[in-house]
């Protein structure tokens, strides 16, 4: 039998596959909102994704940004955004990416990022090392904030904005480079290898940030989730490579 991590991966790179082959021409817009946008290709992804993830696990739950699927009373459950960065691939940006991770009990035991534009894959296992299309990764090793790449997320609504837009603006002022990106995931993939050395954001859901926490975590950086009262599966993130001083420009 396939092992899961394996299985992850088959399933992101196959609906990596329908992605590129969609992207840049005409899309079906399902949903377009202020500050977001939905595309029946997400849930066409999601689909995709499920198809293999629970044809081979049919006794699995799955949840995902288009929904749920399979057994939910199973203790194994996939979390999947089927593409994180919707917005950049509507408008033709090529930032953006799957990911997929697995929850056994409530904890994350694997996960699997995967941009096909660029053509990398960044796999982890709990107790393994994280890996970019198979070679070890790990944090950078940069400690002040001067020396430092920070992506700082602004969310939806007019609150995750504001607050957003504030921390960029801190964030600024003391850090060399600053960075919006619009894909959570890519994000904590980029910190995990050394690219970037923060990510903040205030209001983002789990299937964003799953794959890329284990990830992060294992590359030997740094994740604090706080879960936001009062809204169903929504949470703030700092992510840092676990060096830096993030506390100063919070």
């Amino acid at each position: 039998m396939e092992n899961d991590l394996s299985l992850a991966t088959e399933a992101a790179v196959t609906a990596g596959k329908l992605l590129r082959k969609h992207f840049g021409k005409s899309l079906v817009v399902d949903e377009a909102m202020h500050h977001d946008i939905k595309l029946a290709l997400d849930k066409e992804s999601q689909e995709l994704i499920t198809g293999i993830l629970l044809g081979a696990r049919p006794t699995d739950a799955l949840y995902g940004e288009e929904g749920i699927a399979g057994n939910q009373d199973s203790g194994r459950q996939w979390i999947v955004d089927p593409i994180d960065g919707t917005v950049n691939f509507f408008y033709g940006i090529p930032h953006f990416c799957i990911s997929i991770a697995l929850r056994v009990d409530d904890e994350v035991v694997l996960g699997v990022i995967h941009d096909p534009m660029v053509g990398e894959t960044w796999t982890i296992e709990k107790g393994g090392v994280p890996l970019l299309n198979g070679e070890p990764v790990s944090v950078s090793s940069r400690e002040k904030l001067e020396e430092s790449i920070l992506f700082v997320g602004c969310g939806k609504s007019t609150e995750a904005l504001n607050t957003g837009i504030e921390r960029f603006h801190k964030a600024s002022l003391r850090a060399r480079k600053m960075r919006m990106m619009g894909s959570a995931a890519l994000g904590m993939a980029y910190i995990c290898c050394g690219r970037l050395d923060a990510y903040v954001e205030s209001t983002i859901s789990l299937w964003d940030i799953a794959a890329g926490k284990l990830l992060v975590e294992a590359a030997g950086g740094k994740v604090t989730l706080t879960r936001r009262e009062g809204e169903a599966d929504s949470w703030s993130i700092v992510a840092t490579n676990g060096k830096i001083p993030i506390e100063e420009i919070l």
